[in-house]
């Protein structure tokens, strides 16, 4: 009964936190977007005014058009990058984000069959990706968790709980270090229209795998080395995610030690029919290995042999 009144609270608080980011983006972001309406409505009207030529109908379907092309990242502007979006690395890149479920989608496939084909590709791609991230995170782990925490545990006598406590707080700032502030100020420097918290924000976005699309590194005009560029953020995406996971692992290991796990979850049940096989297998090997010998009346214990 516990249990499932600490999961009714556990739910509820999770409603909460919904209704709660909710309210709270819808009261941030209304008023630009209303602002935002009214400066395109305004412009709007004023080109029409000032060039009685031209047709409202015609002008709508033409900005229809060019709204419905950036959207798969094809801008007519003069400071746009005219380089092709599917050349090999801008491809790399987007298969990254396909399989890694980061998915900006800034850059989409524009044919049906680049479309029936990404199904195809992510449908293998996606598991294989979660296969290669666990198997190395799981080695990671042994490496940057398992092992500091034993050592200071069992050779320098810490308590455990304590040294779990520390070693999540410097893996904490390690992966905020290496992976968040310090890629956020490279990309400050490259991207020269994002501010650090620009930078900042894509990182953070990408690294849990949400991936917006506000935010899309190597899409600026006559950009230096661009094909390197996207490889790169394709290779310390993958990083990132690694550190993530690494992350989450050893969070959930702490949990577990301090008891988190087992006030939100139910205790592990033992399945009958799980139990079954072992012992019969434990039955079969016995008799197996045991010789057979004959009955003998003779080598049988009898109650005399009982100690008084």
């Amino acid at each position: 009964m516990k249990s499932w009144v600490l999961l009714c609270l556990l739910v509820g608080g999770y409603v909460a936190y919904l209704l709660l980011g909710s309210l709270v983006v819808s009261t941030i972001e209304s008023p630009y977007e209303r602002q935002l309406r009214k400066d395109l409505v305004d412009r709007k009207q004023q080109f029409l005014s000032e060039s009685s030529c031209v047709n409202e109908t015609d002008l709508e379907e033409f900005l229809a058009k060019v709204i419905n092309a950036n959207k798969f990242g094809v801008s007519i502007l003069n400071n746009a990058s005219n380089e092709s979006r599917w050349d090999l690395a801008s491809s790399l890149f987007f298969s990254s984000t396909l399989v890694t479920t980061v998915g900006y989608g800034y850059t989409t496939p524009l044919s049906d069959t680049g479309k029936a084909f990404c199904i195809f590709y992510a449908l293998v791609g996606v598991p294989f990706t979660m296969l290669v991230l666990s198997a190395a995170v799981q080695r990671l782990m042994a490496t940057f968790t398992h092992r500091p925490i034993h050592y200071f545990h069992v050779h320098r006598g810490y308590d455990r709980k304590m040294v779990t406590r520390v070693h999540l707080c410097v893996l904490t700032m390690v992966v905020l270090i290496f992976f968040l502030v310090i890629p956020s100020a490279i990309f400050n420097a490259i991207e020269t229209t994002w501010t650090f918290l620009d930078a900042f924000y894509f990182c953070f976005i990408s690294l849990c795998t949400i991936g917006l699309g506000d935010y899309v590194p190597g899409e600026q005009s006559d950009q230096f080395l661009r094909q390197l560029y996207k490889v790169s953020v394709a290779f310390y995406l993958f990083l990132g995610l690694l550190s993530m996971l690494l992350f989450l692992q050893t969070f959930h290991k702490a949990a577990d030690l301090h008891g988190l796990t087992d006030m939100l979850f139910l205790p592990r049940l033992a399945d009958q029919e799980d139990l079954e096989p072992i012992l019969e297998t434990a039955n079969s090997s016995l008799t197996e290995t045991e010789p057979k010998r004959p009955f003998n009346t003779d080598t049988q214990p009898g109650y005399e042999s009982i100690n008084r």
